[in-house]
């Protein structure tokens, strides 16, 4: 073991801020989004415990998190920006140009994909989105190699100037392994920026140019040597055969061939760098092999660069061209590929599921429920959070992309305003942290235009749905180091919202009404886009927990079995019971916030605080 190394047994996320820790790097931002949540998380755990100086943030938005990264690089130091890989959608427009203008630190871009999806709204491959960018992208296939290829993308994007992507997946970010790690690296870099504006303005005359430079570095790099793929040789026994693989899927591969015998007896290459593939690498596989399959998540990116018409792989369907490629897929497109007989069929049954629910006392359970009972005939696009489980409750319609139910509630209003005055109830959601990243923009818009219908903000003081991250309006730092609070409300009238209401969805009654007074509002003649903020920290908060009533809430022989507060409540912690055929509260799951009282059409649920009565 070299001098100051340790083992640590790593989640891949971890392995990856460690990495960023270790190179260098003195600039991380972030916007959180499983499965790359805990990368952030993982700088600041490790740049705290080596006392590495490092600027980290959680930032409003992937696009931000990216320009932040960007600017700092401008200066020689090394950054790094982290998202999920619909995050990288929204950091598109600066992903794209920095690739033609470049850049002097070191900046690696970590994106990491959700084949499947397991928690996502696509399954899209960031490696297409790196060739489209002609952006360099590695591949890891485990923790320790993730923390590795962390340090070779910060010395290849040095060496070429250009960003350079690390593409983890689910299975990479969230498995665990030992991992070597090291004191950190220290450049002891000064900041820097040399003023160049044919380079980092790049107005028309200049783009020509710089996108020639940008496809000779592409060229260069496909030629290096050291990004050639390794190979685990065979033994010729199979020399017309060859299989080719990258990322997690190598590593399945690797040991299903081992199980089958196959290992060490047909050539298995491992890709480390997807794009560029590597030239001599192509020239070798498309001259050498007959018979070539190319194992690959999610997209053909290394199969469309072999240019080989005779591969086995997604573009021929032999490897589904959709859906995660698990151990049990890989192992029948192994079987088939080398002729071998599978086992015997398994015709065991998927075991029944249950459908997820927001958390038993969430208060957007409250805040949705009010809104379906007051508008029953309303129409709800909603957003990307765990408050799109309100369509559970019948109170959200539509789940696009982050920000675009405030927008898409514009674009429903103008259709219906068109056709007649009695256009129905609009009512869009949309988290807090959702608000800040991408929710202002549409609601400046919404107001501009004149659009009429109301918008509630689910403030939980919290991102709730990818661990808790700390919002601006909360006022803290991603290092626990104090902000510059910034304020909904604040927000919410600069950007010319005339009606304005805040309240704890738990007081249905008062949050009932101002549902009401903002539907009027928005018909009256002076109407125009009513905002209410739904604020009520998140149960998981323990601390926020404590703080809050807690009731005793159990229902009586008066309960019918009709099901109401179940169907139209989705209380986790209301259950029925199939042999007595009534309802009973699960009280260990159960927090007490004794909202559902008013659900039950018969009465039957008693909510009490100590000493008496609600």
């Amino acid at each position: 073991m070299g001098k100051g190394m340790e083992q640590k047994i790593l989640m891949g996320n971890e392995a990856i801020g460690r990495g960023l820790v270790e190179s260098g790097c003195s600039l991380a931002s972030s916007y959180p989004g499983t499965p790359a949540s805990e990368i952030l998380e993982s700088v600041v755990t490790f740049a705290g415990e080596t006392e590495t100086p490092m600027h980290i943030e959680w930032s409003i938005n992937e696009k931000v998190a990216y320009e932040v990264a960007l600017g700092h690089s401008y200066t020689g130091k090394r950054s790094a920006v982290a998202m999920k890989q619909v995050g990288l959608n929204v950091a598109s427009d600066p992903f794209m140009r920095s690739a033609y203008l470049g850049v002097t630190g070191g900046l690696v871009v970590v994106v990491a994909d959700d084949p499947g999806p397991h928690s996502s709204q696509t399954e899209q491959d960031s490696r297409f989105f790196a060739q489209f960018a002609r952006v360099p992208v590695f591949d890891p296939s485990n923790p320790a190699e993730a923390k590795d290829m962390v340090g070779r993308a910060f010395e290849l994007s040095e060496k070429y100037e250009v960003p350079v992507m690390l593409r983890p997946t689910t299975r990479v970010c969230h498995a665990r392994q030992n991992v070597s790690c090291l004191p950190p690296e220290v450049l002891s870099r000064k900041a820097h920026f040399e003023k160049n504006p044919g380079r980092w303005v790049a107005t028309p005359k200049f783009l020509t140019d710089l996108h020639r430079q940008l496809n000779d570095k592409i060229d260069e790099i496909a030629g290096l040597e050291e990004l050639y793929p390794p190979c685990v040789k065979g033994d010729g026994s199979m020399g017309a055969y060859c299989i080719i693989s990258s990322g997690v899927a190598y590593a399945n591969t690797c040991e299903l061939l081992e199980g089958l015998g196959f290992l060490g007896k047909v050539d298995l290459f491992k890709v480390d760098v997807p794009y560029p593939l590597n030239r001599d690498f192509i020239k070798r596989v498309n001259a050498d092999y007959e018979k070539i399959l190319v194992i690959e998540e999610t997209y053909p990116t290394i199969e469309m660069q072999l240019t080989n018409p005779a591969i086995t792989g997604r573009i021929s369907k032999d490897v589904p061209d959709y859906g995660e490629l698990t151990p049990e897929v890989i192992e029948k497109i192994l079987e088939a590929f080398l002729n071998v007989s599978g086992g015997a069929e398994d015709n065991l049954k998927e075991a029944p599921g249950t459908r997820p629910t927001l958390c038993p006392g969430c208060p957007h359970r409250a805040a949705f429920y009010a809104i379906r009972k007051t508008f029953p005939k309303g129409i709800f696009p909603s957003d990307i959070g765990c408050y799109t489980l309100g369509m559970n409750l019948g109170a959200v319609d539509t789940c696009h992309c982050m920000g675009a139910g405030i927008s898409q509630g514009a674009g429903l209003y103008h259709a219906y305003a068109a056709d007649s005055s009695e256009y129905p109830t609009i009512v869009a959601t949309i988290g807090d942290s959702t608000f800040f990243h991408a929710g202002i923009p549409g609601l400046i818009n919404a107001v501009f235009t004149g659009a009429r219908f109301i918008i509630v903000i689910l403030d939980n003081s919290t991102t709730a749905m990818t661990g808790n991250q700390p919002t601006p309006q909360v006022g803290i730092m991603a290092d626990g180091s104090a902000g510059n609070t910034v304020y909904i409300p604040d927000l919410v009238k600069a950007s010319g919202v005339r009606f304005l209401r805040e309240c704890d969805p738990y007081d249905l009654e008062t949050f009932i009404s101002h549902l009401k007074e903002a539907d009027r509002f928005c018909r009256g003649d002076e109407g125009g886009v009513a905002v209410i903020i739904s604020k009520h920290p998140c149960v998981m908060d323990r601390e926020a927990l404590k703080k809050q009533t807690r009731y005793r809430v159990t229902v009586t022989e008066e309960c019918t079995g009709c099901k109401v507060c179940i169907k139209q409540f989705e209380c986790p912690s209301l259950i029925f019971d199939e042999e007595s055929e009534k309802v009973f509260v699960d009280q260990n799951s159960c927090i007490g916030c004794g909202v559902c009282d008013v659900v039950c059409p018969v009465g039957a649920i008693v909510v009490e605080e100590a000493g008496g009565e609600k």
